[in-house]
């Protein structure tokens, strides 16, 4: 909520040059290159939605409940007041108020609710708004959509649950899953000595009746390092079993009304993500059931971790989009040295080089998300989707930090004091770096993705030579790659910087074939150059500035 009518005129001077509020954001009507991307990647249809939701979360309002859910974080409850153990996580009434917005909005179950051509790149589009304001609730968000594919492995609990998760009504009582009105998932599946090592991993799942397997009911002991959203109503975890590690659904509440052995012993004190409680869990003789196939726990869990991936791809791109928002509308309103910030040219470079960064963040997750939508029917667009989410996680969320930095210090001193949105947005960067696999783990899966899947490189390849002829540099760096991909030596020592050249070449492709040509032609120029170091500011002579710096924001 804006202040009403702030003084500017005070006892020993009188405030001037200083940007006024922002005010409402329409995260979809100021977003001209957002709305292009979906049209393009197939979810048109579903613009109504994104109007909706686009209108209503970017308000000052919405900003200021996710300042205030971050500001004051969630507290740990273990025991009720009469020394009974509850194991409940307490937030602020502002976070419930943006899980309702969220959910109401579909953004855990936009994709599964609309089924079909473009599903998948709404959904990510409603996540990409979304995440420019809040990125806490985004988490059981992604993990309530990105659980769908695993439950489907076992139909009872698919049919059980699935409609619960793809509920619109926020449900945020402790109570037992049956009694309520919707449900959101989550999921635990490191521990202290493995971290991504999850075969490391000690918990035990033992059978509590002489049927095991699939959808049989166990109790399991160990322990997780990480439980974020800890008030979700289940959780899919690993635990190991006689035939190995395998994939479990841990409710709450067991199928009995009780409480599960869901033991929470802290919350996590994080860099970021405060309003998201992450915790420890114990299990002791918790009550859970098997998902999918006895021993192949990782592969039941894979197509959540994939769905999780793309969440932290959008997520970053989606902080870059609201950095370079707030940095724009602070350089139109600022001067320096008889001129506006936004006149000067080192800012025009500076402010033209993050536009770039962040649109082809952006174009390149959506096209992930079409590839997804694709997987079901077409076997390279599958293998795309498995390497691409990998990929697009590590570049995104690389370079999601380093931007943010940048557009903070646009701001210089005054977008470094938490009355700015920018030191949230540049805490919360780091967070989809390291959730679900951190850089080193994603290079190794795109090597994995490149050697298990024959249809791997040459879908990516291909997606390359669509723009082939439209920049030199981009010419070369297919070349290049091809050369790299073909020589089997030293692969994991090269593995990070295989990655973001296929990154960067697949943006730059992307741009060629569907941005105005100035646009693609700065960013295949620096990035695609022989001399590109990744400094923000650093454009070479020639770049049509104006163009892209007024591609940002539609007013």
């Amino acid at each position: 909520m804006l202040p009403s009518k702030p003084l500017d005129t005070l006892p020993t001077h009188r405030v001037t040059n200083m940007p006024p509020y922002l005010g409402d954001q329409d995260l979809w009507r100021g977003d001209p290159v957002l709305q292009t991307a979906i049209a393009r990647e197939g979810a048109g249809w579903a613009q109504k939605t994104l109007a909706a939701l686009g209108r209503k979360v970017g308000t000052s309002d919405m900003f200021e409940k996710a300042d205030q859910a971050n500001r004051y974080s969630p507290e740990i409850k273990a025991y009720d007041r009469y020394g009974m153990r509850i194991n409940q996580v307490i937030y602020h009434p502002a976070y419930h108020d943006l899980m309702q917005l969220a959910i109401e909005n579909q953004v855990a179950s936009f994709a599964w609710n609309h089924a079909g051509v473009g599903a998948h790149v709404g959904h990510m589009a409603l996540s990409y708004m979304f995440n420019q304001v809040e990125g806490g609730v985004m988490c059981p968000m992604a993990m309530t959509y990105s659980a769908i594919p695993a439950l489907n492995t076992t139909p009872a609990i698919a049919n059980e649950w699935i409609p619960r998760l793809l509920s619109r009504q926020y449900d945020a009582r402790d109570m037992p899953v049956t009694e309520k009105a919707g449900a959101t998932m989550g999921m635990f599946m490191t521990e202290k000595q493995g971290g991504s090592d999850v075969r490391s991993n000690s918990t035990k799942a033992n059978p509590v009746a002489i049927n095991t397997g699939t959808g049989a009911e166990y109790r399991l002991t160990g322990h997780k390092y990480f439980c974020s959203a800890p008030m979700s109503d289940a959780f899919l975890t690993l635990a190991y079993t006689e035939l190995g590690l395998s994939c479990f659904l841990v409710p709450r509440w067991t199928s009995d009304g009780v409480r599960n052995n869901l033991y929470i012993q802290r919350i996590k004190d994080k860099l970021g993500n405060h309003s998201n409680a992450s915790t420890e869990m114990e299990l002791q003789d918790t009550w859970g059931i098997m998902v999918g196939e006895e021993g192949r726990g990782v592969r039941t869990i894979i197509d959540m971790v994939q769905g999780n991936r793309i969440y932290c791809c959008v997520g970053s791109a989606a902080l870059m989009r609201q950095g370079l928002v707030q940095a724009l509308h602070h350089t139109r309103h600022r001067s320096a040295f008889g001129k506006l910030l936004i006149e000067q040219p080192m800012m025009r470079n500076v402010l033209a080089d993050l536009a770039l960064e962040s649109e082809a963040a952006m174009v390149l997750a959506m096209r992930i998300a079409r590839a997804m939508d694709e997987a079901v029917h077409c076997a390279e667009a599958a293998a795309l989707a498995r390497v691409g989410t990998a990929i697009g996680k590590f570049w995104n969320c690389k370079r999601a930090p380093t931007h943010l930095f940048e557009a903070m210090e646009c701001h210089g001193g005054p977008g470094y004091v938490e009355e700015s949105i920018l030191p949230r947005l540049y805490r919360e960067a780091p967070v989809n770096s390291i959730w679900e696999g951190s850089g080193n783990v994603m290079c190794l899966d795109v090597l994995r993705a490149m050697q298990r899947n024959p249809n791997t490189v040459p879908a990516l390849l291909g997606e390359l030579e669509l723009a082939r002829g439209g920049h030199l540099n981009l010419d070369r760096t297919i070349d290049d790659l091809k050369a790299s991909l073909a020589d089997p030596n030293d692969l994991e020592y090269r593995a990070r910087r295989l990655t973001e050249q296929i990154a960067m070449a697949w943006q730059g492709a992307l741009l060629i074939q569907h941005a105005p040509t100035p646009i693609a032609e700065a960013f295949c120029s620096s990035r695609l150059g022989s001399n590109y170091s990744g400094v923000f500011g650093t454009l070479p002579k020639g770049c049509d500035l104006s163009t892209i710096i007024d591609r940002i924001v539609s007013t």
